[in-house]
């Protein structure tokens, strides 16, 4: 699975595993790294549990439930048994410090459990409002528990917030094309494939034509008026936070530059950011 954000320091990286969480980087508020580690902590080691390593899907599936109730029992002012108890120990912690809203971590799990499946069975998305359905769960509560950590809750931020995290899981999926079909991932609605005349059998192929380079462009516009939606937050976020999301927003436009170049080439060349552009990615940022 992966949302979206950078991962690591000052410069966005590309974006990769675990997608959506910007970790506690130098940009972060110092009182606010250990919280977002932890919060960080749970996700990757869900994703791992989702998708790494040769376990089937059963076997996943059965952890993840075992991790779910984890998380139940920590939020009911439990404790977790010892199997995760690195992760879930600090993550108490931090449910009670800044009673953090239990259900959003609920519903990454959901999202989780819903990749093994939909791998399990080779099936993919319907249309768009199956997909941000996904998205709403896989991508956006990162946002959300991120602005609870920093006391924004207005309806407004949360709105832009859902939209930039959607866009980043957008983004990702736009990216790691030539990764997921060979996994048996298909994130390209079925109805964007059938309105561009592509079947899944073109998409295996993994070899560009003129009908998936149009599929694939209108879902770059398609993330790329998402991002735009909620881009105006960046203003609302105080100090470092609001430079951090700046390079969180142009780190995922940036990707999709380099998605438009290739022409529908992301079906096997995975896009990259490069050192190099850190300064043009900079300047975007100063001038939102």
């Amino acid at each position: 699975m992966d949302c979206q954000a950078t991962i690591g320091a000052v410069t966005p990286q590309p974006i990769t595993h675990y997608e959506n969480f910007p970790v506690a980087s130098l940009l972060c508020p110092p009182q606010l790294r250990a919280p977002i580690a932890a919060l960080y902590a749970f996700a990757r080691t869900a994703d791992d549990i989702a998708d790494e390593g040769e376990a089937p899907a059963a076997q996943r599936l059965a952890d993840l439930a075992a991790y779910r109730a984890d998380l139940q029992a920590i939020a009911a002012g439990g404790a977790p048994s010892a199997r995760w108890a690195a992760v879930f120990t600090p993550l108490s912690a931090v449910l009670r410090s800044h009673r953090l809203p239990a259900p959003l971590l609920r519903d990454l799990l959901s999202a989780f459990v819903q990749d093994v499946e939909k791998t399990r069975d080779g099936a993919g998305y319907a249309d768009r409002a199956e997909l941000l359905d996904y998205c709403r769960r896989s991508a956006n509560p990162v946002g959300r528990l991120l602005l609870h950590l920093y006391g924004v809750h207005d309806a407004e931020a949360l709105e832009q917030s859902d939209a930039i995290c959607t866009a980043l899981q957008l983004i990702n999926f736009w990216q790691d094309l030539g990764e997921d079909i060979p996994r048996g991932r298909f994130y390209l609605p079925e109805a964007d494939c059938a309105a561009h005349g592509v079947r899944r059998a073109d998409l295996q192929t993994l070899r560009s034509t003129p009908q998936t380079t149009e599929l694939i462009a209108a879902s770059t516009v398609w993330a790329r008026a998402t991002m735009l939606k909620g881009s105006k937050l960046v203003h609302q976020l105080p100090g470092r936070a609001g430079w951090e999301l700046r390079l969180v927003v142009q780190g995922g436009l940036r990707i999709l530059d380099k998605v438009d170049a290739l022409r529908g080439a992301s079906l096997h060349t995975r896009p990259r950011i490069r050192a190099w552009d850190a300064p043009l990615m900079l300047a975007r940022a100063f001038a939102m």
